[in-house]
């Protein structure tokens, strides 16, 4: 005879487990849909043009050299079955699907492209490789896939033993191991944004070190409570400088303070590093509505190649006075000054998205209303679809990819065999 004690129990545990899946499906879903930005993938964005930010793929099977990008609806509808790359996020991208370089190949979406997308740009990303070693991702060589980060101005993805550091340490992580940085540039693209190790050094994520006097909260921004370039307790002009209304002392220690902890300068010959900026600039105009009081554009720097990592809205702070939006658009990095086309502010736009859905009705909630019952049944449909699953992708050629024939095989399997139940 059964006992209905232990089949009671039995149901309550499996009751439990529908909690802790619906709680995996909803964090899963968040990823999928901060990758995304709430993008269904029902229209192609070529309409769109050069979106500030997207979720981009490479179709090997099409592109194999690597030099062709896709948007979500058209690495759905138009490659299917293909060998796609997720890329992740893209800036300032516009669909290649079906232009020249996919042959005859056309977008079954939106197939009057032009040519090519010149504005459009490519890295070993799209052939699969990430990071200075160039392994792809997943790597299926690992033992454990690690957590990787992206350089905001390459967007090239780095395992954090790559990043150049001499101790992990150095990666601002609060105890729970979540990040303290809003943004990471590599080492490379350090030698271009030196003019950032100018700026004081709270706009810098400081790592867990014992002597570090710097302490950043997760939420506050870069100049909050903490004195500017220009000496109040938060910026707020773009025309404030170092040397308007400073006397001459004042203004020597505001330079020498603002380049102490940076990349030296090599500004003229008769600089010593004893002196104050202000001594030495002998040729370079230091304008005064320029927040950091030094023309970026005739500074040359000595390379220190270190990697950055960047606090939270640390993009305010930038100077925007002429002679640095120049040198802003002659090393066509002009985009750190725009915070719509940001990571972060891509995520923050996909999760207003995800909310405003939920609250519409499309997501998993209605479960939470079913009775006990119900809930064990759904269970044990779950169970079937993962067992069924589990059994179909044994079943393939693993050397071949999976179709939507295929698919539509597998749900009819699973819908037959309920009806049979």
């Amino acid at each position: 005879m059964d006992d209905p004690f232990n089949d009671e129990a039995e149901q309550v545990e499996n009751a439990f487990t529908i909690d802790e899946y619906l709680k995996e499906t909803e964090e899963e879903e968040l990823e999928a849909d901060l990758v995304l930005g709430g993008d269904e993938g029902k229209d192609c964005t070529y309409s769109k043009g050069y979106m500030k930010r997207q979720a981009v793929f490479s179709c090997l099977t099409c592109t194999p050299d690597g030099n062709a990008g896709v948007c979500t609806a058209c690495s759905l509808s138009c490659h299917d079955g293909h060998q796609i790359v997720e890329l992740w996020t893209k800036r300032n991208f516009r669909c290649d699907c079906g232009n020249s370089k996919f042959g005859e190949f056309y977008c079954k979406i939106f197939p009057n492209k032009e040519i090519e997308n010149v504005e459009n740009s490519y890295n070993h990303n799209f052939k699969g490789s990430y990071c200075t070693c160039g392994r792809p991702y997943p790597d299926p060589d690992a033992e454990e896939q690690v957590e990787m980060i992206q350089c905001c101005c390459c967007e090239d993805w780095f395992h954090e033993e790559h990043l150049g550091l001499q101790s992990p340490d150095e990666t601002p992580r609060a105890d729970e191991g979540e990040p303290l940085y809003e943004d990471f540039i590599c080492r490379s693209c350090s030698e271009v944004c030196y003019f950032l190790s100018l700026y004081p050094e709270y706009i810098r994520a400081p790592g867990k070190q014992p002597d570090s006097t710097i302490k950043v909260s997760k939420d506050k921004g870069v100049l909050d409570d903490i004195p500017s370039a220009c000496g109040s307790g938060k910026q707020t002009s773009e025309t404030c400088s170092l040397d308007s209304t400073n006397s001459d002392a004042t203004k020597a220690k505001a330079d020498s303070e603002s380049i102490s902890g940076g990349v030296d300068l090599i500004v003229g010959k008769n600089c010593d590093s004893s002196m104050a900026l202000s001594q030495c600039t002998q040729g370079v105009n230091l304008h005064t509505n320029c927040v950091l009081g030094v023309n970026i554009l005739v500074v040359s720097p000595v390379p220190d190649s270190k990697p950055m990592f960047l606090s939270k809205n640390w993009r305010d702070a930038l100077c925007k006075c002429d002679y640095c939006l120049e040198f802003y658009n002659q090393k066509r990095i002009a985009f750190l000054l725009d915070k719509e086309g940001s990571l972060v502010e891509y995520e923050k736009i996909a999760k207003q998205k995800r909310e405003e859905k939920l609250q519409q009705g499309a997501d998993l909630s209605f479960l939470n209303k079913l009775g006990h019952r119900e809930k064990v049944e759904v269970l044990y449909a779950i169970e079937d679809m993962k067992d069924g699953l589990r059994a179909f992708l044994e079943s393939v050629d693993s050397s071949k990819p999976i179709t939507a024939a295929h698919v539509h095989q597998f749900f009819g399997n699973i819908q037959n065999k309920r009806r049979r139940v």
